[in-house]
């Protein structure tokens, strides 16, 4: 099984993914628009170019994607910490890479350090409100 984070925006969410492309590398696997989607004349400018479906690999097993909401379609986004991306690099060095990276223009909630459960850890919501935990365990 396969679980892949799917995430949410408010009409920047390809401006997040090229944000979390500098940081992941990669190249995205998809990237479409509102526009191109059928009866996209019924859809304002604004909303034609919202991302409808956007991809990024992050690893052979692991997919990040993501859509912009249509207000115009009565899609509201509530942000919140109802659910976390939890990523688990293969050493220390990497966690602090993608901990510093992605926290960048954010708000850190636990700073990167050893736990009393045996792991590195930390977490923080990123400058687009997304809520992320890194979590390196030496002994995997």
């Amino acid at each position: 099984m396969k679980v892949n984070t799917y995430l949410n925006f408010d009409g920047n969410a390809e401006e997040a993914f090229n944000f979390y492309k500098t940081v992941f590398g990669g190249d995205f696997i998809a990237n479409m628009k509102m526009g191109d989607a059928p009866d996209a004349d019924k859809l304002s400018e604004e909303e034609k170019s919202r991302t409808m479906h956007i991809s990024l690999p992050l690893s052979n097993d692991t997919i990040l994607m993501a859509s912009d909401i249509v207000p115009s379609m009565g899609h509201s986004l509530k942000k919140g910490n109802n659910s976390y991306i939890s990523i688990h690099p293969e050493s220390k060095e990497e966690a602090d890479r993608l901990f510093n990276g992605l926290s960048k223009g954010g708000e850190i909630e636990m700073p990167m350090a050893d736990q009393f459960w045996g792991d590195y850890f930390g977490s923080f919501v990123d400058k687009f409100g997304i809520h992320w935990m890194v979590n390196y365990n030496p002994q995997s």
